[in-house]
């Protein structure tokens, strides 16, 4: 499935390499959403948490999950830097990240609330569609300072060695 996505991104003029690191990317994305999400529907579900501590909580269970989920996968190849360097990095990265994330969800769950109180027969509450938002903007700032900061050090690779540790992944 990620090759028919790559093929089709080179056939636009996109470069193969990065194509197939931006598909990874989304699917390790998706995997932490579901995390993120899921933590954060049970904590503000079940708990009487504020949003901000609650998002703090599942966003940092997300962080654990793409870190590890983008080391050994979508940059098999990312191995010249030390892995404590390297999660300090996209740790910060996600810092900043989760603080994008907590604004525009904090920003636009009001708003989302005052819309839905018009619509009682739709039992959603404005954190939902908020964070929805706010993942989508986090993503591509997520994707793109870890791509060119944290993991550099992908092209400074030799093209048989980035195969090397692929095979060596699979």
């Amino acid at each position: 499935m990620i090759q028919f996505f790559v093929r089709y991104a080179e056939r636009l003029g996109v470069n193969p390499k990065e194509a197939e690191r931006f598909i990874k990317f989304l699917v390790v994305g998706t995997i932490g959403f579901v995390v993120d999400f899921g933590t954060l529907t049970l904590l503000k579900e079940l708990t009487p948490l504020p949003t901000a501590v609650a998002n703090t909580i599942s966003f940092s269970m997300a962080v654990v999950s793409n870190f590890t989920l983008n080391r050994y996968w979508t940059y098999p190849d990312s191995r010249s830097k030390p892995i404590v360097a390297q999660l300090g990095q996209f740790t910060l990265v996600n810092v900043i990240g989760l603080l994008i994330n907590t604004g525009i969800l904090i920003l636009l769950e009001v708003f989302f609330d005052s819309i839905l109180e018009n619509f009682p027969r739709i039992p959603i509450r404005g954190y939902i569609p908020a964070k929805m938002v706010a993942t989508i903007v986090v993503l591509f700032w997520n994707f793109f300072v870890n791509r060119y900061w944290t993991y550099s050090d992908v092209d400074n690779v030799p093209e048989t060695e980035v195969a090397d540790v692929a095979d060596s992944v699979h």
